[in-house]
């Protein structure tokens, strides 16, 4: 087997990395369309405080987090270099289970703030779209774990012990962060202030 052949191989993702990435991202989106299935326009401008987010507001900034993950993944990933010698699959579990906590509250850069850039309906259409593009990476897209890129979440969350992501864990990161703004949607729902209809 040639050395290309090799490199070939070692690209491609394991079944059960597969299934797992699948049943991530799944669980996220039935969790995202679960939360906000049926909201009328109150519910989906409600805000618990002067600096809360409403739900709209999170589900943009949801949107906004998956279009970055998917250029990055499409556009940046395959020239960057390849991760460090690390355990991915620990770095997997992180970005999995660490991610998706809101005890420890993390400012996120300035172009994701939502802003109003669509309607409720069309936030959801965008998310709806940008679900199947990220499975469809999952699946087809090659080198996922042949490069990795600088992680500010990791970093964030690792307090600097990890400092990037390989394409995979970029992928897993999308799901992560959907459901931990998932949880923040449902705070909002169960605010006392939170309109009936």
């Amino acid at each position: 087997m040639s050395t290309a052949t090799t490199l070939a191989a070692e690209q491609k993702l394991s079944t059960a990395e597969i299934e797992q990435g699948r049943d991530h991202l799944e669980q996220t989106f039935l969790l995202v369309v679960g939360a906000t299935k049926g909201l009328s326009a109150a519910q989906w401008e409600f805000k618990p405080s002067a600096e809360g987010w409403s739900i709209a507001q999170a589900l943009e900034h949801i949107v906004s987090v998956q279009e970055i993950v998917i250029r990055r993944v499409g556009e940046a990933l395959p020239s960057a270099p390849p991760p460090p010698a690390r355990d991915a699959e620990e770095v997997d579990a992180i970005v999995i289970h660490q991610f998706t906590g809101r005890l420890k509250k993390f400012k996120g850069p300035e172009m994701l703030m939502p802003v109003g850039r669509w309607t409720p309906a069309e936030a959801l259409d965008r998310f709806l779209a940008n679900s199947a593009t990220l499975a469809q990476l999952l699946e087809s897209a090659s080198g996922l774990r042949s490069h990795a890129l600088d992680a500010p979440p990791l970093k964030a969350v690792t307090e600097g012990r990890h400092q990037v992501m390989d394409g995979y864990q970029w992928i897993l990161t999308a799901g992560s962060h959907s459901i931990r703004h998932v949880k923040q949607i449902l705070e909002v729902k169960a605010h006392a202030g939170f309109p009936q209809n």
